[in-house]
């Protein structure tokens, strides 16, 4: 379903200097209006602090007409060449496939034909089985395919004799399965096999879309006899597709088609793509694939030379329409603005981007609508594409994700849940507490994304006196660890101010704009877990999965790791011995109540949904110390997640499981004066503005905060 208003930009993160471009699909008859924001809070709730969108328009301020832009999803390859060779006078084809809908409507293997006068070829697969079709001829198999088996399927058509054929045979038979067979016909009237078209493969063109009757399944080394014969399991590492052929017809992958995966040679012997290349031949095609929507530049911004950094938003209305567009400002490199940094967590954002629940019923709507919160949920507009917490229309895991679309969930007052304690805020929404809190307590601040650091390293930090994460720091790379670690170990100060952290594994790639990678392998709270042999990263070739199973567990940067996982509820932190000690106690000064922590507008709590804890045999450091811990965590809406379940009994001798679910807030001293605070728990920062952020979980990060960053500020309140 096509959202009334909605719109994208072309990158994330801008300096002074760089020019942002905004995509927008607006249905509305009258012109939009486009203003720019600064998000300081995004939370719609209206038992808290009302959401807060700084008027910038003095900086842009815009009129533009109204115009529809479409997304398509459906992935293929498309061998745009093909359209300038002739074929040879006789067709031949054939190609391996694994299809995983194979009862579905009509999905094209290998077509290149004009779809609006249908000359030229399509090789398809039907719930018939195999049809080739042909101008107004058409010929088909009549056995069905069996789903996630491989086949090898065949068509010719021989003009001088009108003779079509279509054949399919599984690599292995299976006893009473009647799927193999070849069926032929012979025409008359001739046969105009050749078009002056694009050959597609997983798809087949159209004249309403850029394609049509997309394939869901893996797709292996079509041919076309004396024309083309494509290897997939060449330049793995991008969007191009190789033709070993006579002609050379090179082609490109749309909708970001999954690589890197099993092929019909795969024996189990070799797990690693690099190593046996042909093992891994095959693509998997799905028709709900969107990588980039491709829509046109409306209009664009260029940041000005003293524009602050931070979050920024280009607002947009049409009567009684409404979106923000976020984008961050970052500030340049060795030219900080502030002495504390926000560490925008952009690469969980995107792994996390339209995240369909399917818990969007009706109360849920009328929540929104009451509260006035973003509209537009994904269960309601898949169109837009999926998240990788989802799943494929076919059951596959959704492996990448795209920032080159409308990202529904990066939306301020957008709501995950429906929560009954709080406002059901995850991700950018829910880091706006965090924004808001620093906003209210006068303590400026510059933004890095995460791709900035990934991009730049440790320098873009080592200008700052603290860095702060937000709620759910999840998904980092290589780049973005060693950055951090860095700092930490040459006198930075970091404050991770939320829960699971630091725990997936992801991959870019330039040779893919725009995406992100992540495999879902072996362990860890997963929604999808990735198919044997299908564990390394089709961008980096590096292993996927928990950054624990490639021996850097989130303990070893900031001393504890993900232990246990509930709903979204939240409960309150007790101080340890330590926090009362001299060495300490400047941690909870002003902290009146025990335990503390048991309100806020994210589950209720400043302790719950996701915890972490300190663990020595993980890589916490021997001198962490553990300030308070969290209690009260029901056993009901708890578990331990499955890696810390695998031995326990002997690995810690002496505890329980329900010993494993509790949040433990840590702090580190680091060399040449740095330190690590960490507090484990996703639900903390919505503590923050609680009581219009007088309250002791505020007070507590305050006190850090101006420590850490040698503020010199006093309490506000």
């Amino acid at each position: 379903m096509t959202a009334a208003l909605i719109g994208y930009s072309d990158r994330i993160s801008v300096r002074s200097g760089e020019k942002i471009a905004f995509k927008i699909s607006s249905t509305g008859p009258d012109p939009y209006n486009a203003t720019l924001v600064r998000i300081i809070r995004g939370d719609s709730n209206p038992d808290g602090p009302p959401p807060k969108l700084e008027d910038m328009s003095d900086l842009f301020d815009g009129r533009f007409a109204s115009r529809v832009q479409h997304a398509w999803p459906g992935s293929y390859g498309l061998i745009e060449s093909a359209q300038d060779t002739k074929l040879p006078a006789a067709l031949q084809v054939e190609a391996l496939i694994w299809p995983t809908l194979p009862e579905d409507a009509p999905q094209a293997v290998l077509s290149r034909r004009d779809p609006a006068t249908g000359a030229g070829f399509a090789l398809i697969l039907t719930p018939d089985g195999m049809v080739l079709e042909t101008g107004s001829h058409r010929v088909v198999v009549g056995r069905k395919l069996r789903s996630h088996v491989w086949y090898r399927v065949w068509a010719s058509a021989d003009p001088e004799t009108g003779t079509l054929r279509v054949g399919q045979q599984p690599l292995k038979r299976a006893f009473a399965a009647d799927d193999e067979g070849e069926a032929k016909v012979s025409v008359t009237g001739g046969l105009t096999l050749d078009a002056p078209a694009p050959l597609l493969i997983g798809a087949e063109a159209a004249t309403d879309r850029p394609a049509r009757h997309c394939f869901n399944g893996k797709i292996e080394a079509p041919q076309v006899m004396g024309f083309a014969a494509w290897d997939f399991s060449r330049r793995m590492d991008s969007m191009e597709i190789e033709d070993t052929g006579p002609n050379g017809l090179h082609g490109r992958l749309v909708n970001l088609p999954t690589r890197a995966m099993k092929g019909a040679a795969w024996t189990g012997a070799e797990r690693d793509w690099k190593k046996a290349p042909h093992h891994y031949a095959a693509i998997h095609f799905h028709d709900d694939d969107l990588h980039d929507c491709g829509w046109q530049d409306d209009f664009s911004f260029t940041i000005p030379k003293d524009m602050k950094s931070g979050i920024y938003g280009m607002q947009l209305s049409c009567g009684p329409h409404r979106d923000v567009i976020p984008f961050f400002v970052r500030p340049q490199m060795g030219k900080p603005q502030a002495k504390v940094c926000y560490l925008a967590a952009t690469f969980t954002y995107q792994v996390y981007s339209n995240f369909a629940r399917s818990m969007y019923d009706e109360a849920f709507r009328k929540k929104v609508v009451d509260w006035k919160a973003y509209p537009n949920n994904p269960d309601e507009h898949k169109d837009y594409g999926l998240s990788t917490y989802n799943l494929h229309r076919d059951g596959s895991g959704v492996s990448y994700s795209s920032r080159l679309r409308p990202l529904l969930t990066w939306r301020p007052n957008y709501l995950s849940f429906n929560d009954e304690a709080g406002s059901g805020l995850r991700h950018l929404p829910a880091d706006t507490h965090l924004t808001g809190w620093l906003d209210r307590m006068g303590i400026a601040f510059d933004v890095i994304t995460d791709h900035d650091l990934d991009e730049k390293g440790v320098d873009f930090l080592s200008s700052y006196k603290v860095v702060l994460t937000g709620s759910h720091p999840e998904y980092h790379t290589e780049g973005t660890l060693d950055a951090l670690q860095a700092y930490t170990e040459n006198g930075g100060r970091l404050m991770y101010l939320g829960g699971n952290g630091f725990y997936w594994r992801v991959a870019l790639s330039p040779k893919v704009p725009g995406a992100i990678e992540v495999r879902r392998t072996e362990g860890g709270i997963r929604t999808w877990a990735a198919e044997p042999g299908e564990y390394y990263h089709s961008f980096d070739g590096a292993y996927g999965g928990l950054w624990r199973r490639s021996d850097r567990p989130p303990n070893l940067l900031c001393g504890i790791g993900f232990s246990s996982q509930g709903t979204f509820v939240g409960d309150s932190y007790r101080q340890s011995p330590a926090a009362r000690d001299n060495t300490h106690a400047w941690v909870f000064e002003g902290v009146k109540d025990e335990p503390f922590g048991g309100y806020g507008f994210s589950g209720g709590g400043a302790a719950g949904f996701e915890l972490d804890r300190l663990d020595h045999r993980l890589g916490s450091p021997l001198n962490a110390v553990v300030l308070a811990s969290s209690e009260g965590h029901d056993r009901k809406n708890f578990v331990v997640v499955h890696e810390e379940r695998l031995g326990f009994t002997t690995t810690i001798p002496g505890q329980t499981l329900e010993q494993l679910i509790r949040a433990d807030m840590t702090y580190i001293e680091k060399p040449k004066g740095g330190a690590v605070f960490s507090v484990g728990s996703i639900t903390y920062c919505g503590s923050l503005p609680y009581n219009k952020f007088d309250n002791d979980v505020s007070r507590l990060t305050f006190n850090v905060v101006n420590r850490f960053g040698e503020l010199g500020l006093k309490w506000p309140f």
